[in-house]
């Protein structure tokens, strides 16, 4: 179980440097696995769309730029990240909690999160309560970090123990936030794990792909 008010704490006081902070330590690859996203999300033309853990808001602007038409709420249980996603220009914003969302059943045709369900207390009841949200047939997107199965697997590790942790803390003067993150990601289910679990989630047509190496991947899934 993850301690939710630690998480809490920890987004409130990196908020104002998240978005910089993120595209430092990737390099900017970040941006290149949202717009892989967006390719996804795009092909299955949802008119409604759920972003949870939208946080500041990358990935829900990066939707909305692509598709202006669609009907998009983004939801995160941290309030400071919320107010700088408004500040860029996002509306329909609700500060909620992923695993008890204040929404009726079946409201979506699509769910999206985006490094949020590493964060979250309990992967399997959130992901049954993302998939209270979706309309039958509906489409559920993960992506998150995850640890490569190759010769990149060591490196990557030392990156997330040894480096990461000191240039995003001397960034955002809070360190401790990133030493949760590096061991967030060793913990949280990946490949094969996580195709498992979404099926014991009662989700069907699942798929994984591996990006850059492995070092973050995209899941995709139907209610």
């Amino acid at each position: 179980m993850r301690n939710p008010e630690f998480v809490k704490a920890a987004f409130s006081a990196i908020a104002p440097r998240y978005v910089a902070t993120n595209h430092v330590l990737s390099m900017g690859v970040d941006l290149l696995w949202r717009q892989r996203v967006v390719q996804l999300v795009s092909e299955w033309k949802p008119e409604n769309l759920l972003d949870l853990a939208t946080g500041t808001g990358d990935l829900a602007l990066a939707i909305l730029n692509a598709m202006p038409e669609i009907r998009l709420t983004g939801s995160d249980f941290c309030q400071p990240m919320l107010d700088i996603a408004a500040r860029r220009g996002l509306d329909h914003l609700v500060c909620a909690d992923a695993m008890n969302l204040p929404f009726p059943s079946a409201s979506y045709d699509a769910v999206t999160v985006a490094f949020g369900l590493r964060n979250m207390a309990s992967y399997p009841d959130a992901l049954r309560e993302m998939g209270r949200m979706l309309r039958p047939g509906g489409h559920l997107l993960i992506l998150d970090f995850s640890l490569p199965e190759n010769l990149l697997k060591s490196p990557y590790r030392f990156y997330l123990h040894r480096i990461l942790p000191v240039i995003a803390g001397w960034m955002t003067c809070h360190r401790e936030a990133y030493d949760y993150l590096a061991d967030s990601i060793e913990a949280f289910p990946c490949g094969q794990a996580m195709k498992s679990l979404l099926r014991e989630c009662g989700y069907s047509n699942i798929t994984a792909e591996a990006l850059n190496g492995g070092i973050a991947s995209i899941y995709t899934a139907q209610r």
